[in-house]
């Protein structure tokens, strides 16, 4: 085991600790951790994401023709897609500002594929010409887009877009109900076992050989691998099914994303390989060369490559029990603040010079700094007591967390650093997003 440098204890074990390690303590003294001017800010991990990106593309098959579109709305930020598509993905919008910030970093309009299951028809036209992937959500969308292809008789033009039906396979709901899109009553898509469904929608495909994709995505956090691959699997089953009535009119499957993330440490529990053996087991059809695939993983490209550092302003005791109060709450950690049950996060006590704190262990609240009392990131959580200028790290925020800020209190977007970790242990930080506030301030 590696003693650290400072001589604070062991080395933590995984590559990726190892270098949030090296990446807090540069901060600190780089002054990107600045008590005043910067208390909050937010890093990504470039070694992690490359690392990710390379998992995923050695996951499938070399042999078929895959695209991994990122979900953007993971991580929007147009330097991160840009780095992403220099990965060789493409990218998955769900709505118009997704597309723009797509298309600013340089994705071509071929390697888009448009969600969203409520796109306006002026989206549609927009994607139609330029020749994005659409996935169409409903039967409504359906007769929109017959009026709206290009290359229709009468249209304007020769359309390239890849077009498709999302469905519903209903096979079930995880453990997180809001993360769960394949129960039986969701928003997303055409169900396939409602009466006359099924029926109706290869009706829609006999009637329009110009559909030739399908597209399935059972849900992401909290749904395990099984459900994801009986998902696809009735995908794969509906497309042989369309197949039967006219020979080869599917050409791909669109498999969505849905490999959960672990929250309670630094490894992977489950990996892309993982989530690829769960759909060769259940779907084998899916693998044998007939398909084009399109997958949509967003949140296990980028959670674990990402992290939050807060100063600690104040603490003080209520009831017994410490409180550390800091600049990180709602404002960045939405969904662990509104719901801890389903989206805990660990939090990590650092020095105020970002070494790993070995003050001794308390029960203690985190907080953050917003005007509600359930503002907390931590709830009676056991960490080194933490002291006026520490810091708290909040590891597995690479992903909808600081990217996707929540304005409330009209508090400032958090800076965000890109780092690199060179072999002699020092580090290279580019600024990725400098701190400002999400709403233009009025006259």
């Amino acid at each position: 085991m590696t003693i650290r440098p400072n001589g604070s204890g062991p080395l933590p074990e995984h590559p990726r600790a190892h270098r949030r390690d090296l990446a807090v303590q540069a901060a600190v003294k780089d002054g990107l951790l600045d008590p005043d001017r910067a208390p909050l800010a937010a890093f990504l991990d470039l070694a992690g994401i490359r690392a990710a990106a390379r998992e995923l593309h050695r996951a499938w098959p070399a042999e078929l023709p895959v695209l991994h579109a990122f979900a953007a709305k993971a991580n929007s930020m147009v330097p991160v897609l840009r780095l992403l598509r220099e990965q060789g993905l493409g990218c998955e919008v769900a709505s118009p500002g997704e597309l723009d910030r797509a298309l600013a970093a340089g994705f071509d309009p071929a390697g888009i594929v448009l969600d969203s299951p409520v796109k306006t028809r002026a989206e549609l036209a927009r994607a139609l010409g330029l020749g994005i992937a659409v996935n169409i959500d409903n039967f409504q969308e359906l007769e929109r887009v017959d009026a709206l292809r290009p290359d229709r008789p009468g249209g304007s033009g020769q359309g390239g877009s890849r077009l498709g039906v999302r469905i519903n396979p209903q096979v079930g709901t995880g453990s997180i109900e809001a993360m769960s899109t394949a129960g039986r009553s969701t928003k997303f898509g055409i169900p396939l076992t409602d009466p006359g469904s099924r029926e109706r929608l290869l009706a829609a495909y006999a009637d329009r050989p110009w559909l030739r994709w399908v597209h399935v995505h059972v849900g992401s956090q909290g749904c395990p691998l099984e459900l994801t691959a009986a998902g696809v699997a009735a995908a794969v089953a509906f497309a042989q099914e369309v197949d039967r009535n006219r020979p080869g009119q599917i050409e791909g499957i669109d498999v969505g994303g849905g490999l959960a993330v672990d929250f309670d440490g630094d490894a992977d529990r489950a990996g892309f390989d993982d989530h690829v053996a769960a759909l060769r087991a259940a779907a084998p059809a899916l693998f044998d060369g007939r398909y084009r695939i399109v997958t949509e993983f967003g949140r296990a490209l980028l959670a674990k490559n990402g992290f939050l550092a807060s100063r600690v302003e104040y603490t003080k005791t209520a009831g017994g029990r410490p409180i550390a109060l800091t600049h990180a709450g709602a404002q960045v950690a939405t969904r662990t603040v509104f719901a801890p049950a389903a989206w805990p996060l660990r939090v990590l006590a650092y020095d105020r010079d970002g070494r790993p704190s070995t003050a001794a262990p308390a029960v203690q609240d985190v907080a953050g700094p917003c005007c509600f009392a359930g503002d907390l990131l931590a709830r009676g959580r056991e960490l080194p007591l933490l002291a006026e200028g520490d810091l708290v790290v909040v590891p597995d925020t690479g992903a909808y967390y600081f990217s996707t800020h929540f304005d409330y209190n009209s508090l400032p977007e958090p800076p965000v650093h890109a780092f690199e970790v060179a072999a002699d242990g020092s580090v290279d930080f580019t600024p990725l997003r400098p701190a400002g506030h999400c709403a233009t301030l009025e006259a």
